[in-house]
C-alpha cells in the first residue's frame, strides 16, 4: 500500500450518458468506488454504461436516477430520492453536466422561465450543491498514511473550462464574445423573459454556455470562501479539450469534424474521453488533489505524462464582490433559502 491511499466511497455524477461523465463513471468504478449517476433519461444513461462495459443492474456498484438539471423541481424531488436511498453520507459529487447550444436565434426557456443553458449549466448545479452539502460534510471515508488511518475529506468536483478563463488564451477568443457578466443586472431583475444573459445584454448563445460556466467556476471559489473550514474540499478542472464528445453536437457538421483535428494537430490540446474521465476521477479520489479552492489543468498544450498544476484564474472568477453577488443573486434565482 502507497503512504497515502484512500478507500473508495459514493459519488453522484451528473451528465453521465456520453462523454467525460460516462468515462469518469468508468474510471471510478475500477478504483472501486459506487457512482450514482442523475441525468434526464436513468434508461440511456444505464445502456451507454453497459455499452462500456459496466455494471447491469448492480446497484452497489453503479446505479442511476432521474434527475433534470433544468427543472428546479426535479432537482428538488431527485435529491429527495436520493437522501432517501442512500445507506451513508455522499463522498462525492462531480457536476459534469452541461448544454451547449451556440446556433438559437432566441433563447430557450427552463420550466422555471430562465434561459436554458444558465439553468441547466448553472443553477441546476448551484440547488444541487446547496441541497448535497450537508451530506457532504458528514462523510468519513478513511485513508491510509503509512501508519494509520484517518479521515479523507469529501470533494465537490465541478467541470470547468478554458473558456471561462481570461487568463488563458481560450477564454480571450472574441467569437462570440468572452465569458463576462457584467454588472448582473440580468440576474438583478429576475433573469425572466425577456432577459436572457446574466449581463442583461442582447442573447448570444454561445456566450450564454460560457457565462454559466463563468459561474460554475465563480461557485467553486465561493464555496471555498464560505466553508473554508469545512470537511469538504471544493474544487474545479480543466482536464484539456475533449473535442470529440456530444457537447459538441448542436454545432455545424463541418465544425464537429475540424475541431478535434484542430485540437490535436494545430494546438496540441486534444484529449480522449478516456483519459479527461480518468483525469475527473483523480481529483474525487486521490489525496495529492485534496486541495480546496484550486482549479487543476493539465495545460492547453498535452504533454505525454503531464502532471497537474493549480491553473491561475481571471479576476472575473476570483473577484470576491462579484462572486458574492453571483452567490447571493443565485440564492435567489433558484430559491434556496
Amino acid at each position: 500500500m502507497s503512504s497515502f491511499q484512500s478507500a473508495p466511497g459514493t459519488v453522484l455524477i451528473t451528465g453521465t450518458t456520453s462523454g467525460v461523465g460516462l468515462y469518469a463513471t468508468k474510471a471510478l468504478i475500477d478504483l472501486g468506488w459506487k457512482v450514482i449517476t442523475a441525468n434526464r433519461s436513468p434508461l440511456k444513461a444505464e445502456d451507454a454504461a453497459v455499452k462500456l462495459g459496466l455494471p447491469f443492474r448492480c446497484p452497489n456498484q453503479l446505479d442511476h436516477i432521474y434527475l433534470d438539471l433544468s427543472d428546479l423541481n426535479s432537482v428538488r424531488e431527485g435529491v429527495r430520492n436520493l437522501l432517501d436511498s442512500l445507506e451513508g453520507p455522499l463522498d462525492a459529487l462531480v457536476c459534469n453536466a452541461a448544454v451547449y447550444m451556440p446556433r438559437l436565434a432566441k433563447p430557450m426557456r427552463s420550466p422555471q422561465g430562465y434561459e436554458l443553458s444558465m439553468a441547466t449549466n448553472h443553477f441546476g448545479h448551484f440547488l444541487l450543491i446547496q441541497l448535497l452539502l450537508e451530506t457532504l460534510s458528514n462523510s468519513k471515508r478513511p485513508v491510509w498514511q503509512g501508519r494509520s488511518w484517518s479521515m479523507e475529506s469529501s470533494r465537490l468536483v465541478m467541470l470547468g473550462t478554458v473558456t471561462a478563463n481570461y487568463k488563458e488564451l481560450g477564454g480571450k477568443i472574441p467569437i462570440p464574445a468572452p465569458a463576462d457578466l457584467g454588472d448582473l443586472s440580468g440576474f438583478k431583475q429576475g433573469f425572466a423573459d425577456p432577459i436572457s444573459m446574466a449581463s442583461g445584454r442582447r442573447f448570444k448563445p454561445g456566450k450564454a454556455y460560457k457565462d454559466s460556466k463563468l459561474c460554475n467556476m465563480i461557485t467553486i471559489q465561493e464555496l471555498h470562501r464560505r466553508f473554508k473550514d469545512s470537511s469538504v474540499v471544493f474544487s474545479s478542472l480543466y482536464p484539456g479539450c475533449v473535442a470529440k464528445t456530444k457537447l459538441f453536437r448542436n454545432t455545424p457538421k463541418i465544425f464537429q469534424w475540424l475541431f478535434p483535428l484542430f485540437q490535436r494537430f494545430i494546438t496540441g490540446g486534444f484529449v480522449s474521453e478516456t483519459l479527461a474521465g480518468k483525469r475527473v476521477a483523480q481529483v474525487v479520489s486521490s489525496p495529492e488533489f485534496g486541495v480546496s479552492g484550486v482549479h487543476w489543468s493539465w495545460g492547453n498544450r498535452q504533454r505525454k505524462d503531464g502532471e497537474q498544476f493549480s491553473q491561475k484564474l481571471s479576476e472575473r472568477i476570483t473577484d470576491p464582490e462579484t462572486a458574492k453577488n453571483v452567490w447571493d443573486f443565485s440564492m435567489q434565482l433558484v430559491k434556496a433559502n
